[in-house]
């Protein structure tokens, strides 16, 4: 809609946002009248008319098999748009259309803002399924008149009242129809089950909504005045009223078709079932991150032991064995922390890797600097986990091995994650600048336990691929070739 209005009307950036709000609550309009729409707004010459938007209804046959938007036409094509844009009134005049063998009744409504007419709504019901009309069906007619008169005289939508409609109540979820005093004229079955749920024992209709509404849903305080005032229909908003061990969404819109408040609809949706899942979803996403904090501080428990028991070790050897493992169990430790802090099972890996780097560093002798380039990004714990034990088998590696004692030099971690997309890899390098690879060294035939850790998680768990090979001038470089899920 942004391109066509910009390219083809004159119309401003104010004018441009009122048209959005107007598009994200139409959907109610369309519902209500059992009707497609389709926004037409004038050309910058004036000569033509072009179509920005269309909506569809949820409850009835559509009047357009084909999409509208972009379709220009000439004015004095369509009579209906002329008279309701210069006339600035809604235009029912006229016999009904004949589309590919189907009867269409057409109405124009000029749509208001300030006092200027931006454009015009066709609105298009589709007759062949005509029938004599239902209390439910003359309810919605009559709100949609009303509603329809507000959209011409600029009163509807409500500024700043932006509504999320894929969240919000639709008129097939549940319609209450007030009166000016707030009294129940109509309640459609969905809404008379709804606060049923909410423990209402009598018919609706006669009672007034707002009184009945903070009966249901007691709080330990006085009578909630602001649920007395939203579900009387008094001004526009939204709120969900809990009650009897049920929760029922309401939408709240004044119908001021001539300026006066003549009543309100009431949207209103059962959301019981919903937020017991949504409850049950943060009881178990509390639950799991308590597991990862427990499985930390275990972990980080038995890193102190093997940390304790190494300083009693005699034998150097042993030692930095045990050191070793507790720098492995450390890794784990550090993405089980990360996730007991996160509401999914997925961690911004970058920290992870660098608080891995530090760690490792700390065997250094202090004159070899490790620092990280490029960002791994979001990944999922059951590849974070072993991934940051393979980043601290290879740092180690190039620590212990790569420099001598008292030596400079310089390890450099660098990721590089591809595309998003199914097939998206990580690649990760490690580069040192020391000493090199052994002449004969095979990286895939050493029996060195760290490089038989790497192997084993990089081709197994990860399912990547994993090369040792010498640096371009001097030194050793990493390279790990990973699959990786597409960030979200």
């Amino acid at each position: 809609m942004n391109d066509l209005v910009r390219q083809h009307t004159a119309l401003s950036e104010t004018d441009l946002e009122w048209l959005h709000l107007l598009v994200s609550e139409w959907q109610l309009l369309s519902d209500l009248s059992f009707a497609d729409l389709v926004l037409w707004v004038p050309t910058l010459d004036g000569t033509r008319y072009v179509s920005v938007a269309q909506m569809r209804p949820n409850t009835g046959p559509t009047s357009y098999q084909d999409d509208m938007v972009g379709h220009l036409v000439p004015r004095g094509r369509r009579p209906l748009l002329d008279a309701a844009l210069d006339e600035g009134r809604i235009v029912r005049e006229g016999d009904p259309e004949w589309r590919e063998e189907v009867p269409v009744r057409v109405e124009s409504i000029p749509v208001r803002r300030e006092g200027r007419v931006l454009g015009v709504i066709a609105r298009n019901t589709n007759l062949l399924t005509v029938r004599t009309p239902s209390r439910l069906e003359l309810t919605y007619l009559q709100s949609a008149s009303d509603l329809a008169q507000m959209i011409a005289a600029g009163t509807f939508p409500f500024p700043g009242e932006a509504v999320d409609m894929d969240a919000s109540p639709r008129a097939g979820d549940g319609l209450i129809r007030l009166d000016a005093d707030g009294i129940v004229q109509y309640a459609s079955p969905n809404a008379l089950s709804a606060y049923h749920r909410l423990g209402l024992a009598a018919d609706l209709v006669g009672q007034h909504l707002g009184q009945i509404t903070a009966e249901l849903a007691p709080s330990r305080g006085p009578v909630d005045e602001a649920l007395v005032k939203l579900a009387s229909g008094y001004a526009p908003r939204e709120a969900e009223v809990e009650g009897n061990g049920g929760v029922i969404q309401l939408r709240a819109i004044p119908l001021k078709p001539k300026g006066t408040r003549i009543g309100s609809l009431v949207l209103l949706r059962d959301v019981t079932e919903l937020r017991r899942r949504e409850r049950e979803l943060i009881t178990k996403d509390a639950t799991i991150r308590e597991i990862h904090h427990r499985v930390k501080n275990n972990l980080q428990t038995v890193a102190a032991l093997l940390r304790l028991q190494a300083r009693r070790m005699d034998s150097d050897q042993g030692r930095e064995a045990l050191n070793e493992a507790v720098r492995r169990v450390g890794s784990i430790a550090i993405v089980h922390e990360t996730l007991s802090q996160n509401l999914d099972e997925r961690v911004e890996f970058d920290e992870i890797a660098d608080r891995v780097i530090a760690m490792v560093a700390e065997i250094s002798p202090g004159k070899v600097t490790c620092r990280r380039n490029g960002r791994f990004g979001i990944l999922d714990a059951e590849v974070a986990t072993p991934l940051s034990m393979v980043l601290t088998e290879i740092l180690q590696n190039a620590l212990e091995h790569a420099f001598a004692q008292g030596e400079h030099g310089t390890v450099e971690v660098t990721a590089v994650r591809g595309e998003p997309r199914a097939d998206a890899r990580l690649l990760i390098t490690v580069k040192d600048d020391g000493r090199g690879l052994p002449e004969g060294f095979d990286p895939q035939r050493a029996g060195n336990l760290g490089l038989q850790i790497v192997r084993t998680l990089v081709e197994g768990e990860l399912g990547g691929t994993f090369d040792m090979r010498p640096g371009a001038e001097r030194g050793t470089s990493v390279v790990l070739d990973i699959p990786v899920q597409p960030q979200k």
